[in-house]
């Protein structure tokens, strides 16, 4: 096949490119189309500029030669591609941190005294300002503020509260009492010296939170622990200490978290105490289940177990208790055993079933050791009588072990979760060394967890079982560990037990049932007597 090319003549090319120079003469020059105008507001002036066209905020500004701050703001933001007529607005943004110091004003807190007549007052502790620096953090936009935020507050002074005395005396007939009976009432600490009618006041900060609050044996220093003013998740109490003369100033052991356990060692003027770690979720904390010796003439620390996982429910913690002879129990949610103080380890005694709780807590077997320290009295969870599984049983019952001839006997079935055994001193005046054994009864066995209960008394054996308080048709008293006096009362045909009752301080002599109410304003949490 043939193929024909075919050529533009010379004239009809000519004519196309002179046609084509025509048209582009008709437009505009290339510059004047590539330009644009923006105006800019900056610092308080107006200015107006020229960028190329497709510039970016960014570009416009580095054109004009406008420098933004680190925290200045334009809008629209600097990656936008601006048009013509464009108006650019920039904010200029500073961040001022300022320090000042503020006073904090004291408090008044009215302490109800009820060894004072009623309505008379006394000034037990004159109120101090405190001191506290505060940092602000303001925010100005264009010179003007916008925002004012507080980022650091530190205590430089604590405010003294002025602490009044109010006269609200009751009219309970005074009683003679042995030793030394401390209490908590209202946040703050008393104690009971020789006769009811005799109440000093220890500690007057008002935030005791009642975990810690033990007697020394001679009942000369009272340990017991603070709320903390850290946050939660950073520190739980702190422990103090105070001698119980009147007039005493509290001191700071240093130490801090201990949420189960802390008590004297027989014998010393030391005293052993274990610890968690803080945690922002429930319960609280994580207990390191470890075990210190803190000496309370020297401030020495001394470990004497290491830190462990605690068997099942570890998390929660463990207990102890000293026998006067100064052997060591504990207790922990799945069994209980004995403390190798020399070897620093755990001597496992008994495995118990751990309570299933079905929440963010577990329970622990209640110890107390014989007043001869011959036998361990504790709470067992008993298993259940149908189908329920073992951790869910809702019994318990109280148990002994005599490690005179290793054996582990029962001594009162379905006491209820919350028994806390408690054990007097030696009788005296008997061939054997004799003591008696207080515990608590669940009214409902069955609902142990939130029954109330009565204080049943016996003999170290479980015979000449009674019980001694409230009675059948009052109402049940919550749970708590029933404290003995350390001596015989003068007059009075048994022994005295101690115990708070709808928040008042109650006496109640286990040889007639008799009880003597001591306090009347409502506001006792926690006991010790020694």
């Amino acid at each position: 096949m043939d193929k024909t090319y075919r050529f533009f003549p010379p004239l009809r090319l000519s004519l196309l490119l002179l046609a084509l120079l025509a048209l582009a003469g008709c437009r505009s020059p290339q510059l004047a189309e590539a330009d644009i105008a923006v105006t800019v507001n900056v610092d308080g002036t107006t200015q107006a500029i020229t960028v190329g066209a497709g510039s970016t905020v960014q570009q416009a500004l580095q054109s004009a030669g406008i420098t933004m701050g680190a925290l200045d703001r334009a809008d629209p933001p600097l990656y936008t591609v601006l048009s013509d007529g464009a108006t650019i607005a920039i904010v200029r943004v500073q961040e001022i941190f300022e320090t000042e110091e503020q006073v904090i004003p004291f408090d008044q807190q009215v302490v109800r005294n009820e060894s004072l007549p009623e309505g008379e007052t006394r000034l037990v502790q004159a109120g101090a300002n405190g001191l506290q620096e505060i940092t602000y953090r303001r925010v100005l936009e264009n010179d003007a503020e916008i925002s004012k935020s507080i980022v650091k507050s530190v205590i430089l002074k604590e405010a003294l509260p002025e602490i009044i005395m109010l006269g609200a005396q009751a009219s309970f007939a005074p009683l003679p009492i042995p030793g030394k009976l401390a209490y908590i009432a209202g946040g703050n600490a008393w104690v009971i010296d020789a006769s009811t009618a005799n109440r000093v006041p220890l500690v007057t900060s008002g935030d005791l939170d009642g975990r810690i609050f033990r007697l020394s044996p001679r009942g000369d220093y009272l340990i017991y622990t603070r709320k903390s003013t850290r946050p939660a998740d950073k520190e739980i109490n702190t422990i103090w200490a105070v001698r119980t003369k009147p007039g005493s100033k509290p001191f700071s052991t240093g130490i801090s978290n201990v949420v189960h356990f802390a008590e004297w060692i027989p014998g010393t003027s030391s005293f052993a105490y274990s610890t968690v770690e803080p945690r922002a979720t429930a319960p609280g904390w994580q207990a390191n289940n470890d075990l210190y010796r803190y000496s309370i003439s020297t401030g020495e620390k001394r470990k004497i177990l290491d830190a462990n996982a605690g068997g099942v429910y570890g998390w929660w913690g463990m207990t102890f208790a000293f026998a006067p002879d100064g052997r060591l129990a504990y207790a922990r949610p799945d069994g209980i055993g004995t403390v190798d103080l020399d070897g620093k380890s755990l001597k496992p005694l008994l495995d118990i079933v751990p309570l299933n709780t079905h929440s963010d807590w577990a329970w622990l077997p209640a110890l107390a050791w014989g007043a001869d320290s011959k036998t361990l009295f504790f709470v067992t969870h008993a298993p259940p009588p149908s189908l329920v599984s073992d951790e869910d049983s809702p019994f318990f019952d109280l148990s002994a072990t005599s490690f005179e001839n290793d054996t582990t006997v029962e001594i009162a079935q379905l006491s209820g979760m919350f028994a806390y055994p408690s054990v007097s001193p030696l009788q005296p005046n008997t061939r054997e060394r004799q003591y008696q054994v207080a515990y608590l009864q669940a009214i409902f066995p069955e609902q142990s967890e939130t029954s109330r209960y009565r204080v049943v008394v016996m003999d170290r054996d479980g015979s000449n079982r009674r019980t001694v308080f409230p009675a059948n048709d009052a109402p049940g008293l919550e749970p708590q560990t029933p404290m003995w006096a350390p001596d015989p009362i003068d007059g009075q045909s048994g022994d005295f037990i101690a115990v708070v009752y709808q928040g008042n301080l109650w006496l109640v002599d286990t040889g007639n049932n008799q009880a003597f109410q001591v306090t009347g304003d409502g506001l006792v949490t926690r006991i010790d007597w020694r």
